[in-house]
């Protein structure tokens, strides 16, 4: 059988995360051609999962490589977590272009998310430039963020995806900070005391914006389920 997603077919809805790029040709193609190879939605959370542990393996490796290495390090973690993203968004249109989504999908779609997360934040904050701490706390927030929604969801409010700091931004704010890492000459590389460079300050921004994004959240949950 022959899969092929619609160019008019509806590809969101209240309890899918809005993604913009899922709508193009290019997305819809890529798609189209993983359903046909016979690729399960399920198979590409765990694959999504992979690379999300994976560039948390290379960004914490950086502090015991050379120079170079480390710049390569940090470029491998910044394709890694774009591969992560790039599983994240198929692994639903695949499940809707075949009409086959998995009993347990939910499950495959939320926990591979948390380990990616976890492994690509506390890996930053391991990485030459970074702060450990300051990759926990980010983490603990993210969750935070995730948990929020999946209440909201539960309560009857639907599920909220607004940011500043949703999934979609912590992971774009992780990928330029290390292609910065990766690409800057030394002299642009900055130093802010304890050892902390872009990592470290990438980290603080997702912990602030993670904060702001729980209490705008909570806040429309709440608004939804007041006028309910």
């Amino acid at each position: 059988m022959a899969w092929r997603l619609s160019l008019t077919e509806p590809q969101t809805n209240a309890d899918r995360r809005p993604i913009a790029t899922r709508e193009r040709k290019a997305s819809i193609a890529l798609a189209s051609a993983v359903a046909r190879a016979g690729v399960s939605a399920n198979t590409i959370s765990i694959l999504g999962m992979v690379a999300g542990l994976g560039s948390g393996v290379v960004l914490a490796l950086t502090p015991t490589l050379g120079p170079a290495a480390a710049r390569g390090a940090f470029l491998a973690a910044a394709v890694l977590i774009q591969l992560r993203l790039l599983a994240n968004m198929l692994d639903g249109m695949v499940a809707v272009s075949t009409g086959q989504a998995s009993p347990v999908g939910e499950l495959y779609n939320e926990i591979p998310d948390r380990v990616s997360d976890a492994a690509t934040l506390i890996g930053l904050g391991y990485a030459a430039g970074g702060s450990p701490e300051l990759g926990y706390v980010a983490t603990c927030l993210a969750f935070l963020t995730a948990y929020i929604r999946a209440v909201g969801r539960g309560a009857g409010a639907g599920s909220d995806f607004r940011g500043p700091m949703a999934k979609p931004q912590r992971m774009f704010l992780c990928t330029v900070a290390s292609l910065y890492v990766a690409l800057a000459p030394a002299p642009w590389q900055p130093s802010f005391g304890r050892g902390w460079g872009v990592p470290a300050a990438a980290l603080a921004v997702v912990a602030l914006g993670s904060l702001v994004t729980c209490l705008r959240r909570l806040s429309g949950i709440a608004g939804k389920l007041s006028r309910a």
